[in-house]
């Protein structure tokens, strides 16, 4: 099981999304739990899951949480603008999961 969350202002707008990778993860056979947090929970969430996709809104605390990630050995990366506003989640999805592959092939420094 692959675990995503993703993080945003609130936690809201996000949600959708997060609802759009769900359907894309059922109908592609993906065991995989996702959900969106605020951003003021992302760091007593992050060392529960295998990535973070942060909403673009809140690209500029990319930084400090990047360093956060980093020291929990885990992937993080800004969803790109134009999936997260067209809600393109299949598109996210392989995007996270191909981030989770990568991070287990070349451990996050």
């Amino acid at each position: 099981m692959k675990k995503i969350f993703l993080c945003c202002a609130a936690g809201m707008s996000t949600s959708i999304v997060v609802n759009k990778m769900k359907q894309a993860a059922s109908a592609n056979g993906i065991e995989a739990e996702i959900i969106a947090v605020a951003m003021e929970e992302f760091e007593s969430t992050i060392s529960h899951f295998d990535c973070c996709l942060m909403g673009p809104q809140i690209k500029y605390k990319f930084e400090e949480f990047k360093a956060i990630a980093q020291r929990e050995g885990k992937p993080i990366a800004i969803i790109n603008n134009m999936d997260y506003g067209m809600l393109k989640g299949e598109k996210i999805l392989n995007d996270a999961l191909k981030m989770i592959q990568d991070s287990q092939t070349n451990p996050v420094q």
